[in-house]
């Protein structure tokens, strides 16, 4: 059973340690680019702002969250439009976040366990809400540290995302318009070196199934949010499902992501 409390003290600790890196940031800082095309920093808090008050409308006002859904203008950029209607300067957009992330977590304890809140396509519980948070928060932290040029510790709680991206195997090639695969599939990731994770194993599925990932947490968690391609990537896949499986896997909602070309092809 997932503590619900446990999982908010994790959210609260990712969004801090990013909090830590944007909020001595200059004007200018924040006009950066990131590797998401045509995002900079500011557009990276923003959407996180955004997604932030999306999910505590579907925590608060299940109406008030399909009506944000069925009005956007443009469903195909809904993500970018939203990230451009809260991209405000860093002296109120800041500020913005942390209220939005503090109401969120307010909302999200109160929540009964059994209840399921509404989200883009699905429909989740509020462990797995809190879980997709620290996902989005990781990934999105991932390319700020990227357009800073800084490298943040793997923490215990990457554990989240990789069992999120463990989780999300059928929905990654339902995205893409593949046939849900049949055939089970074991990954074993060896966790980071934390006090509190040792020379520890994270594993998830059938430990007899054929298909096999293997590799460092720390990579299939940047696998699976596509902030790395496979090819720049540490993971080994046995099996034919287990290899089409890094092909494709995507740890959060919604269509599939662009992803991002292997490093070799990057410009110089």
């Amino acid at each position: 059973m997932v503590d619900l409390t446990d999982l908010l003290t994790d959210l609260a600790a990712e969004s801090a340690e990013l909090d830590s890196l944007v909020a001595p940031l200059s004007t200018a800082d924040w006009a950066r680019s990131t590797p998401a095309p045509g995002w900079t920093i500011g557009h990276q808090i923003a959407h996180l702002a955004w997604t932030d008050h999306a999910a505590w409308l579907a925590a608060t006002d299940a109406d008030a969250f399909y009506s944000s859904v069925t009005s956007a203008a443009d469903p195909a950029r809904l993500v970018d439009a939203g990230a451009e209607e809260f991209l405000a300067p860093p002296g109120e957009l800041l500020p913005r976040w942390r209220s939005g992330r503090t109401a969120l977590a307010a909302a999200l304890a109160a929540t009964p366990a059994g209840d399921k809140l509404p989200w883009y396509g699905t429909t989740m519980s509020p462990a797995s809400m809190v879980t997709a948070r620290i996902m989005e928060t990781w990934a999105h932290g991932t390319d700020v540290a990227d357009a800073l040029r800084v490298t943040r510790p793997a923490t215990a709680r990457l554990r989240h995302i990789a069992y999120l991206g463990f989780r999300t195997l059928g929905h990654s090639f339902a995205a893409h318009g593949r046939p849900l695969p049949t055939t089970p599939v074991r990954v074993d990731l060896t966790a980071p070196a934390t006090p509190h994770t040792g020379d520890a194993t994270w594993s998830y599925g059938p430990a007899d199934a054929a298909d096999l990932v293997t590799g460092p947490a720390l990579d299939f968690c940047l696998l699976v949010t596509q902030r790395r391609h496979r090819a720049d990537l540490a993971l080994t896949a046995t099996g034919p499902v287990a290899d089409a499986w890094l092909d494709v896997a995507q740890a959060f909602a919604g269509p599939p992501g662009a992803g991002r070309a292997p490093a070799a092809e990057a410009p110089a």
